[in-house]
């Protein structure tokens, strides 16, 4: 079956964005489920990759949406993992994308305490930092970065906006697979975040609400929706401010990788006539492949010589 007839039978994603505690609190919920799955079948990842990948675009998906305007937001895990690196870009409509260095790394799966099968995210992740790049537009970046906690992704980015941008935050995200043919059952997440000047009042009621709240992959697993996943940690009196669509989307275009074939110069494009009689560049993003045949590849020469 092609991926667009795969995709057709999911439910689209959202994402909601909602003030709990009298506006003390703001929280973010969303469900990722045919993003990530889309992630997967662009770039065919195993169980393991996919729920690493998967958590990371979920959180990314929510990260973008606390930007504004045309602000975009780049999350790099960089780990020294088998999977190597993982690096998600998201806007502030709801659009992400994103990409693993090795998308088909094999890791053995364990029993937890509660007797559920889990994947060595951990493991495959491995140690390293965590970065987010916020790029305002006009060659303007601002970003932060720490360390990798746990490798588990939700763990480390709780730990990134508590150190970085000192904003106490309960970060989660789950991604199901099924390990037969690796595709994806349910995927969403989580974040949940202290206003400025919150009361101890709401400090311990929300601790208490996170404290008993359930594994997030076990929500997902459950198909709670985004607003339910929000009663849970806020209770049932709770302000939503929007509900935005949430897609896996690539700003990839031909002219771009035509541009980037202008920079490798005029020698390598020549060899690329000569050699292979044509070209084929693959975006990283979403691995969708364009082909550049002699004429082409000829045009674009020139334009290499103009600049040289």
């Amino acid at each position: 079956m092609k991926r667009e007839e795969l995709l057709a039978q999911l439910k689209d994603d959202y994402l909601v964005r909602a003030l709990g505690f009298n506006g003390e609190v703001r929280a973010f919920a969303i469900r990722s489920t045919k993003t990530v799955y889309e992630a997967q079948l662009r770039h065919q990842t195993t169980p393991v990759v996919t729920a690493a990948l998967g958590r990371t675009l979920t959180i990314g998906a929510m990260m973008g949406t606390m930007q504004k305007g045309d602000t975009r937001v780049t999350l790099k895990v960089e780990g020294d993992g088998p999977i190597g690196k993982i690096i998600v870009d998201a806007d502030a409509k709801g659009q992400v994308r994103g990409y693993v260095s090795h998308p088909r790394v094999e890791m053995d799966t364990y029993v937890n305490s509660d007797g559920l099968t889990k994947l060595k995210v951990g493991d495959a992740v491995g140690r390293g930092n965590i970065s987010v790049i916020k790029d305002l537009g006009l060659r303007d970046f601002v970003g932060g970065q720490s360390p990798i906690q746990t490798g588990e992704i939700s763990e480390d980015f709780t730990y990134y906006f508590a150190v970085s941008e000192q904003s106490p935050s309960v970060v989660g995200a789950g991604v199901l697979v099924y390990p037969e043919d690796e595709s994806v059952i349910a995927a969403g997440g989580l974040i949940v975040q202290l206003m400025p000047g919150a009361s101890e009042e709401t400090i311990a009621a929300l601790e208490q609400r996170v404290a008993a709240l359930k594994p997030i992959s076990i929500l997902v697993g459950e198909e709670k929706t985004p607003e339910e996943m929000l009663s849970l940690v806020l209770g049932e009196s709770f302000e939503i401010l929007d509900t935005i669509p949430v897609a896996f989307n690539c700003t990839c275009e031909r002219e771009k990788l035509a541009t980037a074939i202008v920079a490798l110069g005029p020698d390598e494009i020549q060899a690329m006539i000569d050699e292979d009689g044509g070209a084929e560049a693959v975006c990283h993003f979403c691995s969708e492949h364009y082909q550049y045949d002699v004429e082409e590849l000829q045009s674009l020469r020139e334009k290499s010589l103009e600049r040289a």
